[in-house]
């Protein structure tokens, strides 16, 4: 059995892999590191409220623990928000990744990084694993130096580079372009997209398997994980209503040239698949396939959880 050890246990990457490794209870023990309270909805796993940015608790918990894998899927992501608070940007990106590394040093474990297209200027798309960063915003430079320590190291790591994660798990304290676009029209608002960016959207299921893949094939190195088909952000918002029949009409085009934002996006990323596929294993869906999925997965939880809901007063 091995001891996996999930830091952001209650985001929404944290939560799917909860459920994805508890699935294996005779093969997976597994710790959830978060602030606060456990908000998972399980009890059936070790949870540990810690602040991770605290280097002493952190490494402390983990000599304890002796972890055979830490996925470390806690990181400061509002891209705007690095830009302007650098300094919280640094530890929860880059030193905290250093501190994972220095004990995977001791304790001899697989360190799985989560990084980002960021780390890329968007300049030609579909990006393989061996092609340079160049980063064009503050979060992308963090992402790049965590990769460098771990590129530099000697321990056992794999770096999943991933692109707009969308999913739904129990309690989420944010939202993403799936749920945000889903409500907005359902709501029957108007919403203005950006049409000159381009992405491929990873579905949290598809990220969660990667980790596990990693983890059972002790599959080192980069690997990127994503949908199949580049698209602008206009594009995967149609595509959104669309699969949830709502209407695309409210959907209107902007340029980012006009928003103001305080960071600079990349134009186009979006990434080559193939080392994905055929070294670790995982299978790739379009983006509409992954929606499809996503849709029927929330049908089915609303169909369990209705007649159980009935007998609520009040639910």
């Amino acid at each position: 059995m091995k001891k996996i050890v999930i830091t952001g246990s209650n985001g929404l990457l944290g939560q799917s892999l909860l459920k994805l490794l508890l699935k294996e209870k005779n093969n997976y023990e597994v710790f959830g590191f978060s602030k606060g309270v456990n908000r998972s909805g399980r009890t059936d796993f070790y949870f540990v409220s810690i602040d991770i940015t605290n280097e002493e608790n952190l490494k402390k918990e983990l000599i304890k623990i002796q972890p055979d894998a830490i996925i470390n899927t806690a990181a400061m992501t509002q891209v705007d928000d690095c830009e302007i608070h650098k300094e919280a940007c640094d530890v929860l990106n880059i030193e905290v990744v250093k501190w994972l590394k220095e004990i995977a040093e001791i304790i001899n474990c697989h360190v799985i990084q989560l990084s980002t297209d960021f780390i890329f200027d968007g300049k030609k798309g579909y990006y393989k694993e061996t092609d340079e960063p160049n980063p064009l915003s503050y979060y992308g430079i963090s992402k790049v130096k965590s990769e460098e320590i771990l590129l530099n190291s000697k321990i056992d790591f794999t770096i999943l580079r991933t692109i707009l994660v969308y999913g739904k798990v129990y309690d989420m304290s944010r939202t993403n372009i799936v749920l945000w676009v889903r409500e907005m029209l359902e709501k029957g608002k108007e919403i203005t997209i950006v049409d000159d960016q381009f992405r491929m959207p990873t579905y949290v299921e598809d990220l969660a398997m990667s980790c596990k893949l990693a983890i059972d094939k002790n599959a080192t190195g980069i690997y990127h994980i994503s949908s199949t088909k580049l698209m602008s952000v206009f594009e995967i918002a149609q595509k959104i209503a669309q699969v949830f029949e709502l209407d695309k009409n409210l959907i209107k085009p902007i340029s980012s040239s006009i928003l103001n934002q305080r960071a600079r996006r990349p134009a186009k990323t979006g990434f080559n698949l193939l080392k994905t596929t055929s070294e670790l294993g995982l299978k790739v869906h379009s983006f509409e396939e992954d929606l499809q999925r996503f849709k029927e997965r929330r049908l089915q939880q609303k169909r369990v959880f209705t007649p159980y809901c009935r007998t609520i007063k009040g639910c």
